[in-house]
């Protein structure tokens, strides 16, 4: 697909839209090049704490939904750090031609200079302000417009889905219990050393 084209999805409500972020949700930039390289290092170490909080709520036998919600975060983190690092160095650009994976011209970026490929279109509502309204009246309503990949859909799933739940999540009784034993392992820890 070339950049803006567009399959249609279930009639007129979802769409397959092409589009290149340049840089963060709903298209926001971030101080160009250098912005784009900083939030591509964020990402890593993002990625690298997360990888360690995930690893610590294993051994401590975490809610296995929590530990479900804090993998779809990683593995959405982890699909547009891919896209960011590599997507610009493999393919040319989309603009006015589909891009050729590894021309002989080589990509449009540098390394982690990449866009991150966002398609999943889906505006809810999609009409014009009745003509009454004013200020408002005849221009463009839409509701839903931001254009997102599936890697935004998991990060934002598993983020939901933990403040959804949390009350199963966090049950008052094991919270007290890991405060306890965090509690004892000090005392004991005191208690040896004094």
């Amino acid at each position: 697909m070339q950049i803006g084209d567009e399959i249609m999805l279930f009639g007129n409500w979802g769409r397959l839209h092409f589009i290149e972020n340049k840089g963060m949700a709903f298209g926001m930039e971030f101080g160009g090049n250098y912005g784009k390289l900083l939030l591509t290092i964020f990402r890593l170490i993002a990625v690298g704490v997360l990888s360690y909080v995930i690893r610590n709520q294993i051994k401590i036998k975490a809610h296995f939904g929590f530990l479900i919600a804090l993998s779809l975060i990683l593995a959405g983190a982890l699909g547009n750090i891919i896209d960011s690092i590599f997507y610009g160095v493999i393919f040319n650009d989309s603009y006015g031609q589909i891009a050729q994976l590894m021309p002989s011209t080589g990509g449009y970026g540098a390394w982690f200079q990449g866009h991150v490929v966002d398609m999943l279109y889906f505006p809810l509502i999609d009409t014009h302000w009745p003509s009454w309204m004013p200020f408002l009246g005849g221009k463009s309503l839409s509701f839903f417009d931001p254009i997102f990949n599936i890697a935004d859909s998991s990060i934002s799933t598993g983020v939901f889905s933990i403040l959804i739940f949390q009350g199963i999540f966090f049950k008052e009784k094991e919270i007290e219990k890991v405060v306890d034993e965090s509690f004892n392992i000090t005392e004991n820890s005191l208690e040896k050393e004094g």
